[in-house]
């Protein structure tokens, strides 16, 4: 599922004259680049990656500066970096998310080209990404596994499980191009970035950057980067199984369609088509038999389902609220048609039935003077009966609060998403 990295050289060829445009256009007066380094303890590398930087900056001609964002570094890092030459700013805030993000705030350039402070990146190399940022791309970004890496640049659990599932989860759940979510040297537009609303603290934000430009419809393309062995001596700041985690719990909350829709929409199929099947009696399958038990499981699966879906839906609703999440044609076609009396209506007809099949079965009791009856055959109308209540009743609730949150609202959608830069995209 790894798609190509995008041809720069076509692009590159006009990288000139669209800056030629640019400068017309009165950013003549800013820095094209900054070279952010988020940096935490790095005293023994971090006056390298500022030399290195430098020395791309004047090779290449380039207007530009080198920005350490310094994460409250208590060996010496600050001194170091000033002394090499970098412009150093102080984030207190803790995490590398928060780190970079101040970085980005405090950055000068038009472009930002980020990456760590542990020379495991050659930062006198960065040609591809300036000139494919030149060339109009909004992001460019490394795909370590491509250029290279470098014995023990980077643990096997990472090389062979961590980043290969979490960039296919990435690419799955997003459709996003991009073969390797968790290469830390990436450049983009400084403006584009602020669109993003960029938030997430810890390292998870390699993630967020990468899935929020996807859904902006950003234009990325990939260089292949090598990766080296770290310079440093201290152990590195990222926990294997925590870090890896949050990258996780991140891509499935930005995927309220993956997590909850599809799986739901499964449950609910599989549910209602198995209690279909036994509803008049057992089936027996290769002398395997399903019968009221089945019936049962089967019921909970359809409950389970539809909780699912009705989550699903509030949670995309919520995400377009937060600016978090694209208000996709699906989505807008869906509220532009919803009304809270609408959804109670189709809620109460589903537990009106479920009501009347309770009923039927009380009345079959009743006709024979409430004798004691087969509890199978009773099952097999209170199972459908309490599945039709509990859906009805789980809608009608849903209707209320999707009612109260209200994405239609000019108020609250149009706001939000002009400060998400998020177009309407296609599902």
């Amino acid at each position: 599922m790894d798609a190509a990295p995008k041809s720069l050289a076509a692009d590159i060829s006009n990288a000139s004259g669209r800056s030629a445009a640019e400068k017309q256009s009165g950013e003549s007066d800013q820095l094209e680049l900054t070279i952010l380094m988020p940096c935490l303890n790095e005293v023994e590398t971090v006056g390298t990656c500022v030399r290195k930087a430098r020395r791309f900056l004047q090779r290449r001609g380039v207007a530009g500066e080198i920005l350490v964002a310094d994460n409250d570094s208590s060996d010496g890092s600050v001194v170091a970096a000033r002394a090499a030459g970098a412009r150093v700013v102080r984030i207190g805030q803790k995490g590398y998310g928060n780190v970079l993000i101040g970085g980005i705030r405090e950055a000068r350039g038009r472009y930002v080209i980020m990456g760590d402070a542990d020379d495991s990146y050659d930062f006198s190399r960065l040609d591809g990404f300036l000139d494919g940022l030149r060339a109009g791309h909004d992001m460019v970004i490394g795909h370590r596994f491509r250029g290279g890496i470098r014995p023990g640049a980077m643990p096997a659990l990472h090389r062979y499980l961590g980043n290969p599932v979490l960039s296919f989860f990435g690419r799955l759940l997003f459709g996003s191009p991009i073969g390797d979510f968790h290469c830390g040297l990436r450049g983009f537009r400084r403006a584009a970035a602020a669109d993003l609303r960029l938030r997430a603290p810890g390292m998870e934000f390699a993630s967020e950057m990468i899935v929020k430009a996807t859904l902006a419809g950003w234009q990325i393309a990939q260089v292949p980067t090598i990766l080296s062995r770290a310079g440093r001596s201290r152990p590195p700041h990222l926990r294997s199984w925590r870090d890896g985690w949050r990258h996780l719990r991140f891509l499935l909350m930005m995927s309220p369609r993956w997590l909850m829709l599809y799986p739901g929409t499964c449950l609910i199929g599989a549910g209602l088509a198995t209690e279909a099947a036994v509803l008049h009696g057992p089936v027996v399958i290769d002398g395997v038999g399903f019968d009221i038990h089945t019936m049962l499981y089967a019921a909970g699966a359809t409950i389970l389902g539809t909780q699912l879906l009705l989550f699903s839906l509030v949670a995309r609703t919520v995400g377009v609220l937060k600016g978090e999440l694209p208000l996709t044609p699906t989505l807008s076609r869906f509220l532009g048609s919803f009304t809270v009396e609408r959804g109670v209506a189709i809620g109460m007809t589903l537990g009106l039935v479920g009501l009347g099949l309770a009923v039927y079965s009380v009345r079959s009791w009743a006709a024979t003077g409430l004798a004691a009856l087969d509890p199978t055959r009773m099952m097999r109308i209170a199972i459908p009966s309490v599945t039709l209540m509990i859906a009805g009743a789980e809608l009608v609730f849903a209707s209320f609060l999707l009612g109260f949150i209200d994405v239609r609202s000019s108020e609250n959608v149009g706001p939000v998403r002009k400060a998400a830069g998020y177009p309407c995209r296609q599902d």
